[in-house]
């Protein structure tokens, strides 16, 4: 399968890699100097990564800690930048640690140039990663 290009269909397909846990492939849709940012991280927690290997080291090990099922409500905006969108969309699955349910509501800000995610600013909620079994960062996989 190739990749889609347009930002909105490739937006589409990265979340498909998600929930077939397919870190691999999602980091393989990513510019090389692409930069991801958590605008509401808690202290602790990066706020900005800059980087496909960075990017990588910091969702390899997410599948070992939430198990996604499904992207409920997805809703894609066009801006008046062709290569920007703007995401509203669920997060819903479980805690793999405590085998909890996972709810997560996102906002994201995505800009792709040449079929690449170059940048990702995801606007998620702070509050949810005080739950046990969310602290995958510094994982060793």
């Amino acid at each position: 399968m190739s990749v889609p290009t347009s930002p909105s269909d490739l937006y589409r397909h990265s979340l498909r890699l998600l929930l077939d846990k397919d870190i691999a492939g999602w980091i393989g849709l990513w510019a090389e100097d692409g930069v991801m940012e958590f605008p509401f991280a808690p202290e602790g927690r990066p706020g900005r990564l800059e980087g496909r290997e960075a990017i990588a080291a910091y969702m390899r090990p997410y599948p070992d800690h939430i198990d996604l099922h499904d992207f409920p409500d997805l809703l894609i905006h066009r801006t008046t930048d062709p290569e920007t969108i703007v995401v509203e969309m669920r997060g819903v699955g479980r805690l793999v640690e405590t085998d909890k349910p996972f709810e997560m509501t996102y906002i994201a800000v995505v800009a792709v140039r040449d079929g690449r995610i170059t940048s990702y600013r995801d606007y998620w909620n702070p509050l949810a990663v005080l739950e046990p079994g969310t602290d995958f960062t510094g994982s060793s996989r």
